[in-house]
């Protein structure tokens, strides 16, 4: 099984605008595509690779001397690159995406197809889990992420009929709560909601879009002058949350301002409008039909 096929690769290194003698970082190691076409464009320049996912490191391994590849959450960049005398640097890539390895891995619980155990867990070595989530989360919690993060329609009645169902029997497999679904809309539901269901369950085990948020906040600082944010998404609530951040420096569709009410602007937008995978790409790769990719320059 192939890890991971690199998503918009090509787009997203022209993106980085990469200095053969500067100093880069791929946010999201995952299968190394990226990470090694970077590598390419290098000559006395160096990349630091991180990714939360330990079997991303083991099974991925890149020989290169001017390649470091770290196990953290993405969220501490800043704090690994200053351990190692890096103030800044050129060019900032994540890639936000569930690799191929996990979502097709039987013992990972990122998918609804075949049977595998709920996990989806990006690390793990955290303690959260799908299992947790839907097995002990109250009805308050579970209408919150269900509403928030999968944009879900009546999910409060959902939530209900969640906690009516694990009362009778654990929901221990992604089987379970497919047919618990399945049970609740009286119907066998197409794909596209199911992927609203364990999206909303996968960010809130990971913290997906906190997590991208700190992120973000901490690339403003740890960018050169002229050095290259480049972001691929895959849904709404991802892309809403980037492209605000490299439009308006904010987290809102409103400038960020500071104490005078002066506006504040960190990037400057390469791309009007979000690149996006052409039909070839998506007819190779069907994963990569909903990408979304946006680059930013540091002011």
């Amino acid at each position: 099984m192939r890890y991971h096929v690199p998503v918009l690769l090509n787009e997203s290194i022209n993106g980085l605008s990469i200095k053969p003698n500067g100093t880069y970082l791929d946010l999201t190691f995952g299968g190394g595509g990226h990470s090694k076409n970077i590598l390419k464009e290098l000559e006395k320049g160096n990349l630091i690779s991180f990714d939360s996912d330990l079997d991303a490191i083991n099974i991925n391994d890149i020989p290169n001397s001017n390649h470091e590849v770290i196990h953290s959450n993405f969220k501490f960049f800043d704090l690994h690159i200053q351990e190692r005398g890096i103030n800044s640097v050129d060019g900032i890539f994540a890639d936000l995406g569930v690799s191929s390895y996990q979502i097709d891995s039987d013992n990972r619980g990122f998918t609804y197809k075949g049977k595998t155990e709920l996990d989806m867990r990006m690390n793990k070595e955290n303690d959260l889990c799908a299992k947790i989530v839907l097995n002990e989360y109250s009805l308050e919690q579970l209408d919150d992420i269900l509403h928030q993060y999968g944009e879900i329609s009546n999910s409060k009645k959902i939530a209900e009929k969640i906690i009516n169902y694990r009362q009778k029997k654990l929901i221990k497999y992604n089987l379970d709560f497919v047919n618990l679904l399945n049970t609740i809309f009286q119907k066998k539901i197409g794909y596209k909601l199911l992927s609203k269901f364990f999206q909303a369950i996968r960010i809130e085990v990971n913290d997906e879009l906190n997590t991208l948020k700190q992120m973000l906040i901490k690339t403003v600082d740890s960018l050169n002058k002229g050095g290259r944010l480049v972001i691929i998404s895959y849904h709404s609530l991802e892309d809403r949350i980037v492209k605000n951040f490299i439009n308006k420096s904010n987290f809102s569709s409103d400038f960020k301002k500071n104490l005078f009410g002066v506006k504040q602007q960190f990037f400057k937008k390469i791309n009007k409008k979000p690149i996006i995978p052409q039909d070839d790409e998506i007819t190779n790769n069907p994963r990569s039909r909903s990408a979304k990719l946006r680059i930013g320059e540091k002011l």
